[in-house]
């Protein structure tokens, strides 16, 4: 006989979904009770990585995952196997130094079955950073001769790149940016609207130019940079859209005492918006220290303290699968030190439901990743890409 727990988490997989009135930001699908912790574990698709720091998935495609490799170099893996050509080699394109240079992220163009445009992310030879369109050769390889969209200048640290690139709803290719690195942020880059450091961008994905889909961004008629659509990031290591309400998701990593995730609610999610760095870390002041000004800022739904080894956040997804329907609505994020793996739902403008997975738990994850149905999967630094599952 099944334990009673199990079957109370069957029944929560085979509840059904509707639709019920909402509020801006709320979901549109009901949440019922999440099931226990131990409801959920991983399943390991592969361990044969090296260095992967994403993982992606052509629109609509059951059939293959893309993870990305620091080191220059994009894998498909089958289902049953990891190709041993890469998709993508820009090795001889990327500098990899201090532990967070090198190809950081990539994006799949939407309409991508069609064109074959593929997007990149990676640190240059130089340590700039560079955003570059490739174009497909055949179903398993891109050419490795890039298209240079934009490159931003990057000061002599090698830490606080960003690089998280994804496409909204409205065709434009959003790119994160870190705070040109260092500590403190001195040169005050997060806060400064003619830098595009510590900042979200949103791209034409055609020319790298300010985007003008759905009305333009909010700095280009105030002499800011106009690919600039939020500003006030340290280093945002991974942001996401929610596929059913278009939030936006972003975690940013804090300076020594907390880290952060920020939710917007669609629609123009973002647009404008100032996340506070480096007036504020997390809830805390940082410059100055006491008293600081929050007026016009937007503060995260959630943060935690560096306990128990945290250190650094690894932003996830909203969890829209079918494997466990109990879950639907709820994010998934990590820490790259401690290990743990937590999630909440982002309900009346407020983080509820907080909750933390340990069967998830490991150490060094460096990405969360998301397929064409929705289900989710994490990667480790030590070469390992795991799907979650229903236990």
């Amino acid at each position: 006989m099944l334990p009673t727990r199990v079957i109370g988490f069957l029944l929560l997989l085979l509840a059904g979904v509707g639709l019920t009135g909402c509020g801006e930001g709320d979901d549109p699908e009901p949440l019922p009770p999440l099931p226990a912790a131990t409801d959920l574990t991983v399943q390991l698709v592969t361990a044969n990585l090296n260095l992967p720091v994403f993982m992606t998935v052509v629109p609509g495609d059951n059939s293959r995952l893309f993870v990305v490799e620091q080191g220059g170099t994009v894998r498909i893996f089958t289902g049953s196997a990891l190709l041993a050509t890469p998709f993508l080699n820009i090795t001889g394109l990327v500098r990899t130094a201090g532990g967070e240079e090198g190809l950081l992220g990539m994006a799949f163009d939407p309409s991508y079955v069609a064109n074959g445009r593929v997007y990149a992310f990676y640190t240059n030879t130089n340590g700039d950073l560079v955003i570059a369109r490739f174009l497909r050769l055949n179903f398993d390889q891109a050419d490795s001769t890039p298209t240079i969209l934009l490159t931003i200048p990057h000061p002599t640290n090698s830490n606080h790149n960003g690089g998280m690139l994804a496409f909204g709803t409205d065709g434009c290719l959003y790119a994160s940016v870190g705070d040109g690195g260092g500590s403190g942020d001195l040169s005050n880059n997060a806060q400064t609207i003619t830098t595009r450091l510590g900042k979200l961008l949103r791209l034409d994905p055609a020319t790298g130019a300010a985007c003008t889909n759905g009305g333009i961004n909010p700095f280009v008629l105030t002499g800011g940079a106009q690919e600039i659509w939020s500003r006030g990031l340290r280093n945002p290591w991974r942001f996401s859209f929610d596929r059913v309400t278009n939030d936006l998701y972003i975690a940013d990593v804090g300076q020594g005492a907390r880290e952060e995730i920020n939710v917007s609610p669609a629609p123009n999610a973002g647009r404008g918006l100032n996340y506070g760095w480096r007036f504020m870390e997390g809830f805390l002041c940082f410059d100055p220290a006491t008293n600081c000004n929050q007026g016009g800022l937007t503060l995260p739904v959630l943060d935690y303290p560096h306990l128990s080894g945290a250190c650094s956040v690894t932003g996830g997804y909203v969890y829209r699968g079918s494997a466990a329907p109990a879950l639907r609505g709820t994010y998934f994020y990590a820490d790259f030190c401690n290990g743990f793996v937590r999630s909440f739902r982002y309900q009346n403008s407020q983080a509820t439901s907080q909750f933390e997975w340990p069967l998830l738990s490991r150490s060094g994850i460096t990405s969360f990743g998301e397929d064409a149905q929705g289900e989710l999967y994490l990667m480790t630094q030590g070469g390992s890409l795991f799907k979650i599952v229903p236990n």
